[in-house]
This record gives structure tokens, sequence and C-alpha cells, in this order.
């Protein structure tokens, strides 16, 4: 039995509206397997491949590379077993004259970010999925809960997935009190409190990870799961030389060779990313965070926290990539803990390898 797929275009994260067409990396004709990639797309946020969620032949290219469409519109049409040319025209029209772009309809449906004051500290939050037990992203310096958004929507098709901004990020509290592993975990443990969780599921990245660690050694019967993405505190080795240009710099061009760092391609880190950071890092108190925090986590090129010894307690999924360029993805090595080194990926492995990772994740968790 024949199927006609309509691959559309993507939305990774909130403020995600439409995306440019950059690159077709598969031809009308050519056989599709689920997972590849399909095409290019650049957003305001980052550039990334859109990966085929079904098998069949692309029969039908229907977005041209430089066309800007928005979030949820036809790109291409992929058929799994046989079709003709007039039944392609036929869905082709039907989808064309039903659209409706994001935005254009009522507004208030699908859900937004969340802030409340917390622990006397304002934090933002965002909340996917429903049941199990949930789960919480924690990301790393410098970052914020978009950082999962190529990971949040599908993990959050089995439980409830909450992603926050750490205090001194995003758009939670800037101010920090001791800017320490501490006040950042103690920052977590509140907002569970606040959502009335008693216990949770933990994906940290990079600093995250440390926080995740640090969580469990605070309180581990909170914790029923870690996965530690490109963790910090479990080695020694750090680049301090990323850390310091990230914190001192205060333009563009400064900017761009120190985010590079975080991607193995760093052709993904785009001229709006940055700006975005930019306009980030000169908030007030982001500077002051930013120092106190790159402090905590690092004397020169080594960690201040060695977390190890939290290991062990708990189910632990370790996940690196191997050209990491700021924490050396050898320190997955002899840890007890199940754990993947993705090949050809940087720090930011949960963006550039997204489907491996989550898939890792949900496999992980189901377990679990």
């Amino acid at each position: 039995m024949s199927q006609i797929h309509t691959l559309t275009m993507p939305k990774w994260g909130l403020s995600m509206t439409e995306g440019r067409v950059d690159t077709w990396l598969k031809q009308e004709g050519d056989v599709i397997n689920k997972g590849d990639e399909v095409l290019d797309v650049e957003t305001d946020k980052i550039s990334s491949s859109v990966e085929a969620p079904f098998s069949g032949v692309l029969r039908r290219v229907v977005a041209r590379p430089d066309e800007t469409l928005p979030v949820g519109a036809l790109l291409a049409v992929v058929v799994e077993g046989e079709a003709d040319e007039a039944q392609i025209d036929a869905v082709v029209q039907r989808f064309q004259a039903e659209f409706v772009a994001e935005g254009s309809a009522d507004q208030s449906q699908g859900p937004v970010p969340k802030k409340a004051e917390v622990g006397n500290r304002l934090l933002r939050w965002f909340e996917l999925g429903e049941g199990g037990t949930p789960l919480v992203l924690v990301h790393g310096f410098g970052g914020d809960l978009n950082n999962w958004l190529f990971n949040h929507p599908t993990l959050a098709g089995e439980r409830r997935v909450i992603a926050l901004d750490l205090p001194g990020h995003g758009e939670s509290t800037k101010a920090l009190q001791r800017g320490d592993l501490d006040e950042l975990s103690e920052a977590v443990l509140a907002l569970l409190d606040h959502l009335d969780i008693p216990r949770a599921h933990f994906v940290g990245h990079s600093m995250g990870g440390a926080v995740s660690l640090n969580l469990t050694r605070l309180a581990p019967q909170r914790v029923a799961s870690l996965g530690l993405i490109a963790s910090a505190g479990l080695g020694e080795a750090i680049n301090a030389g990323y850390l310091q240009a990230f914190v001192e710099a205060g333009s563009r061009n400064a900017l761009k060779p120190a985010m590079s760092q975080l991607f193995a391609d760093p052709g993904l880190v785009t001229r709006q990313m940055l700006e975005d950071m930019l306009k980030f890092k000169r908030l007030e108190g982001v500077d002051s965070a930013l120092r106190q925090l790159a402090s905590a986590i690092a004397d020169g090129n080594r960690q201040r926290h060695d977390l190890r010894g939290v290991l062990g307690q708990h189910p632990v999924l370790v996940i690196w990539g191997a050209e990491d360029a700021i924490i050396p993805a050898t320190q997955a090595q002899g840890l007890d803990a199940e754990t993947v080194v993705i090949p050809g990926m940087g720090h930011m492995v949960q963006m550039e390898a997204a489907e491996q990772v989550n898939q890792r994740l949900l496999a992980f968790l189901r377990q679990h």
C-alpha cells in the first residue's frame, strides 16, 4: 500500500516562525531512509539539516533554495510505494489550499514559557509533554532553555519535560549570591518544589551536567537518573581560553571565534546567533554572573569540581561529541556509566547530532 508523505518546515524552538531553504541534500528521484538529512535550513537562531521522519522516494521538491517559508509550510513530497504525478499534484494543491501559517490563526494555541518568583529569584522555564516521571533539561555556561530546541519536543513525546534558564542566564534572575554550583543546584531543586515534583530525571549539558551531578550529591532522593552531555565535573581538563574569550567578547568579531569552538561545524554559528548572544551579554548583571561562574567552574585549564564520586548511585548515561574542543571526550572513559561518543561532533552535540542524542536518551529513559 502506497503512502504519500509531506515534508514540512520544522519548528526548532519557541521563537522560530520561518526558515530559509539553503541547500537540498537529496534530489528528486532519490531514495530516502528515515533519519536521512534531506535539506539544510537556516533560521534566525541556527542552521541545521531537516531529517526525514519517514522513508520513501523524494518525488517532488516544492521549496526552492533561498526561499523563506513559515513553519509548517510544504517543502517536499516523499512517496512510499507507488503514486502517479496526478496524485502528487492533488496532495500538493490540497496542502497549499488548507495551510495556515502559524501566527495568522489563534495566537493563544501552544505552550509558552512561564516565569515565577521561586526561592527569592525569578526563574523562567518551559514545559512540554505530560505523564511519567518528569525530565528536567539543564543547559550549560552562557546558554538558556533554547539550547534544547532540537531535543525538547522529541523527548516530550513520552513524558513531561521541563527546560529552565539557570540563574544568571536567559530570562531568569541575573544577580547571583555566591555564583557556585550549590546556588545553581538549589535553584533547580526550588523549581521542582514549586512544581510539586518530588523526583525527576535530569539531563545536563556541560556546566548543566555539573549542576545535575551536584544536585544529585545534595539531594539523591530527588533523582531518578542522570543524562550527562559533554559534562563538566567528570575530569580535569577544560578549555580556559574559550571561557575567557566568551566572557570578554564585546563584539561580533570577538565572539565568533569563541562560539565557533562549540561546534565541529563552525558554519552553524549564524550572525543572528551572535547578535542574540551579545544582546544577552549586555544585560545588566550578566557580565558579573558569567565571571563568577567561570571562576567557579575552572582554575585556568583545570576544572574545580570532580563529581565522579556521585556516579554509581543512579542510572547514568554519558554522551559526548568526539571533536569536543571545550571539554575533551576522553573524560567519558572509565566512568561508572553507560557512555556514547559520537564521531565528528563538537561540544554542542545535542544540537549537531540531535537525532542520535534524542534516540539514545529515549532508549535510556524507557529503561529507568
